[in-house]
């Protein structure tokens, strides 16, 4: 009876984290350069004193889809994506170097150029900052040039380049703040031949008529390992039950 309990509880359990996984996927379907999430399960058995008689399953991350979204035209200047592959390096609260495929670019305060999510965006000699400008453009190179406050509009200086970086992918991991780090925990070298789209953006690629039908699937996965508890449960009571009649 406690096998049939033991399996059942730890299939329940790593059920709802696949569903984490899924919902995380679902949730940032609309979310700009969103890599979804992969999901395994695999069954273990549980070794002790003597031989394994107990199995439980076990569900990981297995690993980013690193597809492409679709390129979405929006026609803002600071609006990028990467045509084909290649990543654009930003620089984490901590000071480390990431990759995104976000080029939802945005102007702070400070005159840093930031994403959409927050993160400064690397240069040729670190965290890019634009100066007054009266125009600003992105070439397809990632030079980013702008029409200084005061000069004609013929006059266009550069002064930095966006790094974009190319690192096998079976080398990148996903961290908790969404964006892709090199399991080496080393920086890349820029990589010259990756290419933009200026004034558009890459979506997610999540599918969410899959994503949605995965959660339904995972759900009723879910209700039946609950039901396998409660018969075993019913079975404990009926066998209480005859041992206390003979």
């Amino acid at each position: 009876m406690d096998r049939m309990i033991f399996i059942a509880m730890s299939g329940a359990r790593e059920i709802m984290t696949a569903q984490t996984i899924n919902a995380n996927n679902l949730a940032n379907a609309s979310t700009t350069g969103f890599k979804a999430d992969f999901q395994s399960s695999i069954s273990k058995p549980v070794y002790g004193s003597v031989l394994p008689s107990r199995v439980y399953t076990s569900t990981e991350n297995a690993g980013v889809d690193f597809n492409p979204g679709s390129l979405i035209t929006t026609g803002r200047e600071l609006d990028v994506a990467i045509n084909g592959q290649g990543w654009l390096a930003v620089q984490t609260p901590d000071g480390n170097e990431a990759y995104t495929r976000a080029g939802d670019l945005r102007i702070d305060n400070l005159g840093r150029l930031m994403t959409g999510a927050g993160h400064s965006v690397l240069g040729n000699g670190g965290p890019i900052a634009i100066p007054p400008h009266a125009k600003l453009e992105i070439g397809t190179d990632g030079t980013i040039s702008i029409q200084p406050l005061g000069q004609p509009a013929s006059t266009m200086a550069v002064i930095d380049r966006l790094k974009l970086v190319d690192p096998p992918t079976e080398q990148l991991q996903k961290g908790s703040d969404g964006l892709l780090h090199m399991a080496s925990g080393q920086s890349v070298e820029a990589n010259a031949n990756i290419s933009m789209v200026s004034g558009s953006l890459e979506s997610s690629n999540v599918n969410t008529v899959s994503a949605m039908v995965r959660m339904i699937e995972l759900a009723r996965q879910y209700e039946t390992h609950i039901k396998l508890m409660s018969a075993a449960e019913s079975n404990d009571e009926a066998s209480a039950q005859i041992m206390r009649v003979s």
